[in-house]
């Protein structure tokens, strides 16, 4: 990506926060209470979407682990943790952030699941 397109897309993710923190800091809003509701609405919806993916993703990650590992080896309570982390992963993978951003996420997800791994090593192994 050239230096004009990443300065271009860094001033537009600026504005977009700037403008999100400038609306979030408005506490006497003009906003009817209707639209605020549906607002609140439509977060709690995104918010229960993304916790429904990423268990389901979690219960299908964890279920390839014992297909592989054998059946009851790998705790069923890294379904939330393992749901995110692959979640976020495909995120990464379908939108293929910027570049410096990137190297940033890659290391936050490896370290995620390095220590995921060590986890379900230490859980398969009863220690």
């Amino acid at each position: 990506m050239s230096s004009g397109k990443r300065i271009v897309v860094s001033g537009l993710v600026l504005l977009l926060c700037g403008t999100a923190i400038g609306a979030l800091a408005q506490a006497d809003s003009v906003v009817p209470e209707s639209v605020q509701a549906s607002a609140e609405t439509a977060i709690e919806q995104i918010l229960t979407f993304i916790d429904s993916a990423s268990t389901y993703l979690g219960q299908g990650v964890i279920y390839v682990l014992n297909l592989i590992a054998g059946e009851g080896r790998v705790s069923a309570s890294l379904e939330k943790p393992i749901g995110y982390l692959a979640f976020i992963t495909l995120i990464l993978l379908l939108f293929g952030l910027l570049d410096f951003a990137r190297r940033i996420i890659w290391i936050g997800i490896i370290v995620g699941w390095v220590l995921l791994i060590v986890r379900i090593i230490l859980d398969a192994l009863n220690l």
